[in-house]
Formats: structure tokens, C-alpha cells, sequence
């Protein structure tokens, strides 16, 4: 019986397209809205990525409380990355005080 070899295309090196749409504290003043925006553009760019768009939607009421919170600062971040970072992404999002809540998805195939 012959084996089958089984070639597996590698598509880690590939960037895929995603969007992140994450809620900050309401409580945060603009600089440290500011800089919690660029540090996660900059975790993404540091790990090879690149940042397409960042489009802030606002203080916006949450229907339902998060972490005692009934508000919260809407971003939409559209970027490239690698699936392989991803992990990493969101694992720093969920241990950051200033993230109430996130939703990483792909887009396209």
C-alpha cells in the first residue's frame, strides 16, 4: 500500500483581511481614548499587519450592562493580519481594563 503524501498549503504567511469592533470604557478621557486606539493599531502593526481603516462610531448606549457599564466608545478597526496572530490579538484584548467587550472577523474566504 502506497502512502499518500499530503501537501498542506501554509496560508499563516499570508495576511487575511479582518475587522475588530471593540467597546472602551465610557469613562475614558479623549487622551486615553487616544492611546488605547493606537496601542492596539501599533500591536497589530508590530506584528506585522497593517491598519486599512479606524473608524470611531462614539459613545453609544450597550443594551445590555457590560462590567457595570450601560455605555461604551464604539471602534471599528479594518486591517490585514496573519490568522496565525490572531490568538495573540485577542488574548491581549481580553486582559486590557479598557475593552469592555470585542468581535474579531474575517472578511471574504
Amino acid at each position: 500500500m502506497a502512502k499518500k503524501k499530503i501537501v498542506q498549503t501554509v496560508k499563516d504567511k499570508k495576511s487575511q483581511e479582518y475587522e475588530l469592533v471593540y467597546v472602551l470604557n465610557p469613562d475614558l478621557a479623549d487622551e486615553a481614548l487616544e492611546s488605547s486606539v493606537n496601542n492596539i493599531n501599533q500591536f497589530i502593526t508590530s506584528r506585522e499587519g497593517v491598519v486599512d481603516a479606524v473608524d470611531k462610531w462614539g459613545k453609544r448606549k450597550l443594551a445590555y450592562p457590560l462590567k457595570h457599564f450601560l455605555e461604551g466608545n464604539y471602534i471599528l478597526t479594518k486591517f490585514k493580519f496573519s490568522p496565525a496572530r490572531c490568538k495573540e490579538l485577542e488574548a491581549n484584548l481580553r486582559i486590557s481594563e479598557d475593552v469592555i467587550r470585542h468581535l474579531l472577523i474575517k472578511v471574504g474566504n
